[in-house]
């Protein structure tokens, strides 16, 4: 409950291409478009690829633009220069990334908005969340999809929109917050690739530990 995100939904697009991907898997289908979904390797790449766009061309016209992305790693050369050109534009991005990571932030002119942290704790990070603010009506997806070419390209990954707004709500102002806030189990990566702990700024935060008590203490209050 603690180290993953999972939905339950009965909405009708979202179960229609559950089916059709399931399908595929079995050889029974070769459907490449789906209606909710974003599943690799027919449509996740172009599909992320056009959401981080979208906030560029925000931030172009001086309007607010803000993505964050949780994973375990980013290596994909195509999105990383996707990365940088919307932190160009003026995107702020926050990076989440557990493992392996091949963007530099900080960057002077290439990646000034871009912030990249780990979290290495008790419990193996798993969870995929995708965040756009996408003009202060927020888009967010969960799923099994990390930014790499085996991923992207060679492997039957799903990303699911979350469309509750209160979901979204508690994915960006809980779950994120707490990561980026993290100040007992974070590594910062810098401009030379290499990481060192946050600089503490008030109360210490341990992400890990914060969502074990809040969920713990959900399920004793249920």
């Amino acid at each position: 409950m603690y180290t993953d995100i999972g939905i339950a939904t009965a909405h009708p697009d979202i179960v229609d291409d559950i089916s059709n991907v399931f399908n595929y898997l079995t050889g029974y289908s070769g459907k490449s478009d789906y209606l909710a979904l974003l599943v690799a390797p027919s449509s996740l790449r172009q599909r992320l690829r056009v959401l981080i766009e979208r906030e560029a061309d925000r931030a172009r016209a001086g309007r607010p633009a803000r993505i964050i992305i949780k994973v375990n790693g980013l290596t994909d050369t195509a999105l990383i220069q996707d990365f940088y050109r919307a932190s160009q534009a003026g995107v702020r991005i926050d990076l989440i990334v557990r493992g392996i990571c091949c963007l530099r932030p900080g960057v002077p002119g290439v990646s000034d908005q871009i912030t990249v942290r780990s979290i290495v704790g008790r419990f193996l990070e798993h969870s995929r969340i995708f965040w756009f603010d996408n003009g202060g009506s927020p888009e967010a997806f969960i799923g099994s999809a990390d930014l790499m070419e085996r991923n992207l390209d060679r492997r039957v990954e799903v990303l699911c929109p979350v469309l509750d707004p209160a979901l979204r709500t508690y994915l960006r102002d809980v779950v994120l917050d707490l990561y980026l806030s993290d100040t007992e189990r974070a590594w910062v990566l810098d401009s030379r690739g290499a990481y060192s702990p946050p600089t503490p700024v008030g109360e210490p935060v341990d992400a890990q530990q914060a969502l074990l008590t809040r969920h713990t203490v959900d399920y004793l209050r249920d």
